[in-house]
């Protein structure tokens, strides 16, 4: 099957408000641009370098969505043209965000990621966490990140109970927190589900998944 095959196959299953983010981590430009003359805008990667490069030499009208575990003090090398930051989980990221989307002159938009996983090892705020942060006195003066959603993993498993459980509990606190409306945080985006689990994670609220496999083959 071509990608512009898969992506089409995709699109067609998709609700109208659920956003397509096309996780082209560790695919040439080539791949990539056959999603684009496919129609698709949006793209999602992994490492901040590899970012930068595709960015570079792929056409400008490119959302280009940063997906992946950021570390503070390679923010300044994506902070000229990142659309979105999936995974935001501590003040002092966001701290770093904000500075460098203020000499670049922009408002960088920001999902912080809750922890809903079993696993120890994925990254996230849990519920107390987030609240703390979002009424920060630092957080409530940051002028150049705006918050507009909450993104989180479920546990790598087969057990869809399990998932379901924790797609239906980061949606509940979605839901808790989408009336904090503050100059800089305006929850609109529910970023959750990826290729095997994006159907059940959009019937748990999802407005935005994160597809790479089905559309461009393995790794």
């Amino acid at each position: 099957m071509s990608i512009a095959t898969n992506l089409q196959t995709i699109k067609s299953t998709l609700p109208d408000h659920v956003t397509l983010v096309a996780v082209s981590k560790t695919k040439p430009v080539s791949d990539l641009m056959q999603a684009y003359d496919a129609g698709q805008r949006i793209f999602g990667e992994n490492k901040i370098q590899e970012m930068v490069d595709k960015w570079e030499q792929m056409p400008k009208d490119i959302e280009w969505h940063m997906i992946g575990h950021v570390q503070t003090n390679k923010v300044k090398y994506m902070a000229p043209f990142v659309n979105l930051v999936h995974g935001v989980d501590s003040l002092k990221l966001l701290e770093e965000i904000n500075k460098q989307a203020l000499k670049n002159d922009r408002v960088i938009n920001c999902l912080l990621q809750i922890h809903i996983a079993e696993e120890e090892t994925k990254f996230g705020l849990d519920e107390e966490e987030l609240n703390t942060l979002l009424s920060s006195d630092s957080f409530l003066k940051m002028k150049n990140i705006r918050i507009v959603g909450l993104m989180g993993m479920a546990t790598f498993t087969d057990n869809q109970n399990q998932i379901k459980k924790e797609f239906t509990h980061l949606k509940s606190i979605f839901d808790n927190h989408k009336n904090l409306n503050s100059e800089n945080c305006n929850l609109k985006i529910l970023s959750m589900g990826m290729s095997g689990d994006y159907q059940l994670a959009i019937a748990c609220g999802s407005t935005m998944v994160r597809i790479g496999s089905s559309i461009f083959g393995g790794r």
